[in-house]
């Protein structure tokens, strides 16, 4: 029999990460930059936070500043509207979550090089080839641009509130029940599954889990850590082609709780509450992720963000529904109130 299979996996060509980073913003810009104008997507606060500075490394280079608020397709519509005219060669996406996938939407609808330089470890998104973009009534994942390069400055970072360094380490620590229902799937679905990617994106939940104790507000070398395993998550991303090996029935209830009522829960959080549950469902050792969020000051408890007992058990009643394609331990079909009710309940999120 023939064999025909083939399949494209995109990777960074230039990380750098550490103290002052930020020193080769310049040297991987031209690098990449083959003509045309350098687009800086960036917001009002981490454009004062690490926007700036960037424009400074770029002094003498034709650059355009886009500052953009959340990532919605509303937001994106705009934007790309705004930079019609312009011959855009490269995109720097400078911030957090929303405009790193801002960003990285718009190079890869461009068709350009893109380079991540985020101020914070909040997500693993910094270093994934898919974005999270608001339609109107739920977070989309979809395709964008592999980051050309990424440079991540952990003096920058540090200086983000640690809760923004704490869900970072939070949605990668949540690998570890994406891992589970991606086997799962293979196993009762027939799934394509790349045991590489799983190893890689587990590796970077354990890392973390085993670690949790040296992760701590005020610590660059946290930032540091932190960033590496959420680089190790985005590898694993781009070797499946998909968001499998990172992104199962936890960001499924965190997607649900965004349509239903996240109250002030980071994604981050809403997946390490996510996670409790899942692992509680799969039979696993719950009570180590507990104790793993304790130790590194995430709350697991829905009333700490502001979401009732109600909106908590609907959201994971219902998770399943908002990507019905991707198999996880929540089934084809709601859970029951019960169900729901007792998982949430003897995990302590509600």
């Amino acid at each position: 029999m023939e064999f025909n299979k083939i399949k494209a996996m995109h990777f960074p060509n230039d990380v750098y990460i550490g103290h002052n980073a930020i020193d080769n913003i310049r040297q991987v810009t031209e690098n990449h930059l083959k003509s045309g104008t350098i687009l800086i997507v960036s917001g009002s606060k981490t454009y004062e936070i690490a926007g700036e500075a960037v424009v400074e490394k770029l002094h003498g280079l034709d650059y355009h500043v886009l500052m953009s608020g959340n990532a919605t397709m509303d937001a994106l519509k705009k934007a790309e509207e705004e930079v019609s005219q312009i011959k855009i060669g490269i995109v720097i996406g400078v911030g957090g979550g929303s405009k790193i996938d801002m960003g990285k939407k718009i190079a890869f609808d461009l068709n350009v090089p893109f380079i991540s330089f985020p101020t914070a470890p909040s997500h693993d998104g910094i270093a994934s080839p898919r974005a999270s973009i608001y339609d109107g009534k739920s977070f989309l994942s979809i395709e964008a641009a592999m980051p050309t390069a990424i440079v991540a400055d952990t003096k920058i970072m540090a200086k983000a509130p640690y809760r923004f360094a704490a869900a970072g380490a939070s949605d990668v620590i949540s690998n570890i029940t994406s891992v589970m229902d991606w086997k799962m799937a293979n196993r009762i679905k027939g799934e394509p599954f790349s045991t590489t990617a799983a190893v890689i994106s587990e590796y970077s939940s354990r890392e973390l889990i085993e670690n949790a104790g040296m992760i701590q507000p005020g610590l660059e070398a946290s930032i540091w850590m932190i960033t590496k395993q959420i680089l190790a998550s985005g590898t694993a991303m781009a070797i499946a082609g998909s968001s499998r090996p990172a992104s199962g029935s936890e960001h499924l209830f965190a997607h649900a709780l965004e349509i239903l009522g996240s109250g002030n829960a980071m994604h981050g959080e809403q997946v390490a509450m996510g996670s409790l549950a899942a692992m509680y469902l799969h039979g696993g050792d719950w009570k180590m992720l507990y104790d793993t969020y304790k130790k590194i000051g995430v709350s697991t408890k829905a009333k700490d963000y502001g979401i009732s007992e109600e909106v908590a058990i609907k959201a994971l009643s219902i998770a399943h529904r908002l990507r019905p394609q991707r198999y996880t331990i929540l089934g084809e079909t709601d859970l029951s109130e019960e169900v729901s009710r007792k998982a949430l309940k003897l995990t302590g999120i509600i």
